[in-house]
Parts: C-alpha cells; sequence; structure tokens
C-alpha cells in the first residue's frame, strides 16, 4: 500500500514532534523579601549525628525553663569534642574513654534508640556540654505488657550551677517516659539528694539493692 493512500490522520502521526515541555514559570521577585529558610527547631533534631529522633519528645514546658544561650537535645556524636568527659566525670569514675570508644558506644545506643535516650544540654556561648542525662525504657510483662522508665546518669558541670538544670534534666526525661507509654519512671540516688528529686515531683519508695563486680 502507498503511503499516498493512507488517511490524512494517519499520516500526520509520522509529522508529529515529541512535546516539548512548557518552560519552567519563575516565581515572582518581591523587593526586599527574604529568601525561604527551613528552619530546624529543637523537637525534631534528627540524623546521623543525634542518638535519637526527638520530635514530641521536648516539650514546650522543659524548653522554657531553660536559660538564654542554652539548649536541650539529644546526644550528639561530637559531644565528645564539646567536653563531655569533663562534665560526666564530675558525677563519677569515667576511666580512660577514648574517642574511639566513645563512637563504638554511641553508635549502639543510637542503634537501640527505642530503648535509650541520652540528653545534652549545651551552653551555646561557650559550646561546651554542661548537662546529661539519660532514660531507658524497659519493656515488661507485667501491667498488661507495660514499660518503666529509668533514669541514669544526671549530672551538671559545676560551671553551670544554679541555673535549674539539674531539674530541667530530670523533667525533660520524665515527659520522654511519659511519651514512650512507661506506667512509672525510676531511679536510684544518693541518701543526700533525696530533697533534690523529692523537688522534681519524684517521691521515696521501697529500697534499691545492688551487688558491684
Amino acid at each position: 500500500m502507498s503511503f499516498a493512500v493512507l488517511p490524512r490522520a494517519i499520516m500526520s502521526l509520522f509529522r508529529m514532534r515529541p512535546s516539548e515541555p512548557a518552560p519552567a514559570e519563575k516565581a515572582a521577585v518581591v523587593p526586599g523579601a527574604l529568601p525561604e529558610v527551613a528552619y530546624l527547631t529543637i523537637e525534631t533534631l534528627s540524623g546521623p549525628d543525634y542518638q535519637f529522633d526527638s520530635e514530641g519528645l521536648f516539650s514546650d514546658e522543659v524548653r522554657g525553663m531553660l536559660h538564654e544561650n542554652y539548649a536541650i537535645r539529644p546526644l550528639a556524636s561530637d559531644d565528645f569534642h564539646k567536653g563531655y568527659v569533663e562534665t560526666l566525670s564530675q558525677l563519677t569514675t569515667v576511666g580512660n574513654l577514648t574517642e574511639e570508644l566513645f563512637q563504638e558506644r554511641f553508635a549502639r545506643l543510637k542503634r537501640f534508640n527505642e530503648i535509650y535516650y541520652c540528653i545534652a544540654i549545651e551552653d551555646l556561648t561557650s559550646n561546651k556540654i554542661v548537662g546529661l542525662g539519660t532514660i531507658m525504657i524497659e519493656d515488661k510483662f507485667i501491667h498488661e505488657a507495660g514499660r518503666v522508665g529509668h533514669i541514669e546518669d544526671i549530672v551538671v558541670n559545676d560551671c553551670a550551677r544554679g541555673k535549674n538544670l539539674g531539674k530541667i534534666i530530670i523533667e525533660a526525661l520524665k515527659f520522654i517516659g511519659k511519651e514512650k507509654g512507661a506506667y512509672k519512671t525510676l531511679l536510684a540516688c544518693s541518701q543526700h539528694n533525696i530533697g533534690f528529686y523529692a523537688k522534681c515531683g519524684m517521691a521515696q519508695k521501697e529500697v534499691v539493692m545492688s551487688v558491684y563486680y
């Protein structure tokens, strides 16, 4: 069959060019307008540098208690260089915690970040870690497969005492425990710290027993 006898509509297919996309319209520029910036708020810190995703885990009440130039957030992988060991050593013996060992432990805690929640308070003027605390969430069979929070390793650096940071850390950890479904949160403390934790809304209950290896 000759092309000459093909209907004009079919012949037109051979002459069609692929449609070209229309040029993208440029957004109108308003004189004096600031460019759009994606702001990162404290409750949405996540990513490879932070131990856990903090979305919804730092309440407005807790953040409102902080003094200016202080930030509360998850522990970060670079906190080793921000005085982490110095602050932690004011709580108890740290030993030879090298950067390599810190990063190994940090990576493990990050892998199990549905159990461990390590938080830090940073002095933004000096980029120094001045407060630390951790809550562990224990899954149980009792209380209808309930969960219990365990607060550990609360410390505030001597250089930041008197700013209510200890109470802020406790309140932040209690909030995380509640948000993660714990029906109670526990901590062990020395006799002379009972009064402080009572002011943080905690009550003395039973007796803690221990064995050291």
